[in-house]
């Protein structure tokens, strides 16, 4: 727990169950000024979750008693919207894909570098304190419904197939509705700080969403070019 007067930057929960790992990291977030609560089982970590107020959760994979897939899943069920940063071994993509769409926010693989993380964990912060519509589990636009508890996306009634990489597109998108966002802004905060891609790939990205969303992808509605900016949503 932090110490003294001066408010503390966040309040994080880390549900882990790895003793030397849990105290690295506690030590140095509450050297970085955030105030830390640990659980080393899925169970404990998720009634913790469940009954006090966290800014953020740093969620193991591979736990003990209830994996941190299952405690995700059954976290937004019970209707907390807490950002959660997972924390995997694994490195297959299909287990990144399945944190994502069980309602995690982000995930990092083991052995992560600490600035990365500390950038991670400033980047959910700062997306919660702006408050977006994803914190009220749902969102509509034209013919669109997103239920973002469920990572679903409904256009004209029928489900729509995203990547995650999509989906979290589309989420920035709607926490940022009529904001000119820059490539390089959505490169860091959608694709990730130790991401190497060139700014087409957020072009190929927005229109497969286009493909995907918009009534005519040729002349978009809702994710319109700003030329010489970006791009802005009008959701």
């Amino acid at each position: 727990m932090s110490s003294g007067t001066v408010p503390a930057k966040g309040r994080i929960l880390l549900v882990e169950d790895e003793p030397s790992l849990v105290l690295t990291l506690t030590d140095r977030l509450v050297s970085e000024g955030y105030e830390v609560e640990s659980a080393t089982d899925g169970e404990i970590g998720q009634q913790r979750a469940v009954s006090d107020p966290f800014d953020l959760i740093l969620l193991d994979v591979m736990l003990p008693g209830k994996d941190g897939f299952d405690v995700c899943r059954d976290l937004r069920r019970l209707g907390v919207e807490t950002p959660i940063l997972m924390l995997t071994a694994r490195s297959q993509v299909v287990d990144k894909v399945v944190g994502l769409k069980l309602g995690a926010d982000d995930y990092l693989t083991k052995p992560f570098d600490m600035m990365e993380l500390l950038a991670r964990i400033e980047s959910l912060l700062r997306r919660g304190q702006r408050g977006g519509a994803a914190s009220s589990g749902g969102y509509a636009f034209g013919k669109v419904r997103i239920d973002f508890r469920k990572a679903e996306v409904i256009a004209d009634g029928q489900p729509i197939d995203l990547s995650a990489l999509e989906y979290k597109l589309l989420r920035y998108f709607v926490d940022h509705r009529g904001v000119v966002l820059s490539r390089d802004q959505l490169l860091d905060e959608v694709w990730g700080y130790d991401t190497e891609v060139y700014t087409r790939t957020v072009d190929v990205h927005i229109a497969a969403l286009r493909q995907k969303l918009e009534p005519n992808p040729t002349k978009p509605e809702f994710i319109v070019t700003v030329w010489g900016r970006g791009y802005k949503f009008l959701g």
